[in-house]
C-alpha cells in the first residue's frame, strides 16, 4: 500500500528509488487520472505525435521501473519522477493540472516527512485504507499482517534469497499449505485481477495467512535455511502449521475459511458479472 498514491481516490502506482532519493511514478496511471482517456497508450502516442520536444526526450524523460501490472504481476512499467511528469503535464490540456501539480509536491513532502519519521508511513497506510471504507478491526489485522510479511522477507533476504521471482514462489509454497491455493488461484476463487490479494481476505483469512507466514519466519530463525531451495522447505512447513489450523478450524465450524467475498466496490462487480455473460 506504500506504493499506492491516491490523487482524487483514484491509484496511481509509484516506487521510492533509495539510490536517488525521489519518488518514480507510473506514466500511464498519471496520464489516466488527468486524461480519464479509456485507451491511456493511445492517448500518449497522439500527446507524442502532437509534442515532438516530448517524444525526442521521452527516453530522458521515461524510464522502466518495476510495478505492479494490470495482472497482477510485477512488470516493468513506463515511470517518470516528479520533473518528467511535470514535462508530461503541459502536453495534457487538463482542468486536473494545476491541483496534480500541488498533489505532487505534497507527496514529496510526505515522503521526506517519514524518513523523519517512519511511523508515519504506517499511519497514512492505515488512513489510506479508511478512506476506502474498511472497518477499523480489519485494518488493524492488516497492518500486523504487513509488520509480519516485512519481518519474513527481512529474514529472507538476511538467507540469500533473491528479491521478487524468488519471493513470489516461497510466498505461493506458503499459500498452498496455507490455503490449498496459489495466490493467483485464490485470486480467481474472490473474482480479483489487478488488486491486492490480502486488501481482499476476511477477518480469517488474514489471521491463517499471518499464522503462516509469522510460523515460517520462526522456523528460519530457529533453523537458518540458506538460499533459496532450504527456505522453499521451510515455507512448505511453516505453511504446512496454518494450514493444520485452517483445517482443524473447518471440521468443528462445518465452514470453509477461503472465501469469495472480496472488498471490491459494487459498480467493479457488476461490471465484472457482465464480462462474464
Amino acid at each position: 500500500m506504500g506504493n499506492i498514491k491516491l490523487f482524487e481516490s483514484k491509484q496511481i502506482r509509484s516506487t521510492w528509488n533509495e539510490k536517488e532519493q525521489k519518488w518514480f511514478f507510473s506514466v500511464q496511471d498519471v496520464v489516466g487520472v488527468l486524461t480519464d482517456s479509456t485507451d491511456v497508450k493511445q492517448y500518449i502516442k497522439k500527446m507524442l505525435s502532437r509534442d515532438e520536444l516530448l517524444k525526442k526526450n521521452w527516453g530522458t524523460i521515461c524510464t522502466l521501473v518495476e510495478m505492479e501490472a494490470a495482472d497482477g504481476k510485477n512488470r516493468k512499467v513506463q515511470a517518470a519522477d516528479t520533473k518528467g511528469l511535470l514535462r508530461i503535464i503541459q502536453s495534457i490540456p487538463s482542468a486536473k493540472a494545476e491541483p496534480f501539480k500541488l498533489w505532487l509536491a505534497q507527496v514529496g513532502s510526505d515522503r521526506l516527512d517519514e524518513i523523519e519519521n517512519p511511523e508515519l508511513a504506517t499511519q497514512r497506510t492505515r488512513e489510506l485504507y479508511k478512506l476506502k471504507g474498511y472497518p477499523d478491526d480489519w485494518i488493524e489485522k492488516r497492518m500486523r499482517s504487513i509488520a509480519i510479511r516485512e519481518e519474513l522477507t527481512g529474514e529472507w533476504k538476511n538467507r540469500g534469497v533473491k528479491e521478487q521471482k524468488e519471493y513470489a514462489i516461497l510466498t505461493a509454497e506458503i499459500s498452498k499449505a496455507t490455503f490449498g491455493l496459489t495466490p493467483l488461484e485464490y485470486k480467481k476463487v474472490k473474482g480479483l485481477k489487478s488488486q491486492n490479494l490480502r486488501d481482499h481476505m476476511t477477518d480469517l483469512e488474514l489471521i491463517f495467512s499471518m499464522l503462516g507466514e509469522a510460523s515460517t519466519t520462526a522456523i528460519v530463525k530457529t533453523k537458518n535455511p540458506k538460499g533459496f531451495v532450504q527456505n522453499k522447505v521451510a515455507a512448505k512447513q511453516g505453511g504446512t502449521i496454518a494450514g493444520d489450523a485452517r483445517k482443524a478450524l473447518e471440521i468443528k465450524t462445518g465452514e470453509k475459511v477461503v472465501s469469495k467475498d472480496n472488498y471490491l466496490p459494487e459498480k467493479t462487480r457488476q461490471l465484472d458479472k457482465g464480462k462474464k455473460r
